[in-house]
């Protein structure tokens, strides 16, 4: 599996102090280490995944769970064992990336949205923009954009990654829907969690991927322990 390049500054250290402690005749403490490398490692998966073909949806930008879901946005949590490698949710250019500092409140709390420090991200797909927002949590104090404006994306492109821990926000443009309810896990690149007009004028399909009725257009919001 691959595994992200964010990833080497944890487990460096740490697999050098285990080979170390090997070396100097410490066999438990290198064996204690190992657990804590294994799961740096695992962190900082960043699986690949081919997107599927769907020109009016929008890609989850996030693994997770459906935190928010309404007409104008939706959000996902990334608990510890979620991959938090983001990805575009559409086709597009790159028309802004602006980092917007703040607190560190826990993700699954609303405040967040508006209050946590984070990088929001303008992807232009035509025929409307639509923004995302990589936020900062409780534990996650470090988010890396790996896009600049002018960068033209494929839907489900790597975007950026957020350590240990936060969520994604994905502002959905007019005429929007979303296919997806609270609670609802979703695969970033791979789930489709909205689905937009065919261009402007053009009504919504009510639909989801596999024929069964959208969420109730209200917004909510679920907690889940970070």
């Amino acid at each position: 599996m691959r595994i992200a390049k964010e990833a080497w500054p944890f487990a460096g250290p740490v697999g050098a102090l285990s080979a170390l402690a090997l070396a100097l005749g410490h066999p438990l403490v290198a064996a204690a280490l190992l657990p804590v490398l294994g799961f740096t490692l695992w962190f900082f998966r960043d699986p690949e995944r081919v997107a599927p073909a769907a020109a009016d949806a929008l890609l989850s930008p996030a693994d997770g769970r459906i935190i928010r879901s309404g007409p104008g946005s939706i959000s996902i949590f990334m608990s510890l064992v979620d991959v938090h490698v983001c990805r575009s949710p559409l086709a597009g250019r790159v028309a802004s990336v602006e980092h917007v500092p703040g607190r560190f409140l826990a993700a699954f709390r609303d405040p967040a949205s508006e209050q946590n420090e984070r990088v929001s991200i303008v992807v232009d797909g035509g025929p409307r923009p639509v923004r995302l927002a990589l936020v900062a949590g409780l534990l996650a104090r470090r988010i890396v954009c790996k896009v600049a404006p002018g960068q033209q994306l494929q839907a489900g492109e790597r975007i950026g990654l957020i350590r240990f821990g936060s969520r994604v926000d994905l502002f959905l443009p007019p005429g929007a829907r979303p296919l997806v309810a609270l609670g609802e896990r979703v695969v970033a690149g791979r789930t489709p969690v909205a689905r937009c007009a065919a261009g402007p004028g053009a009504a919504p399909r009510s639909e989801r991927e596999d024929g069964s009725e959208p969420v109730p257009s209200g917004s909510a919001t679920r907690g889940f322990p970070i």
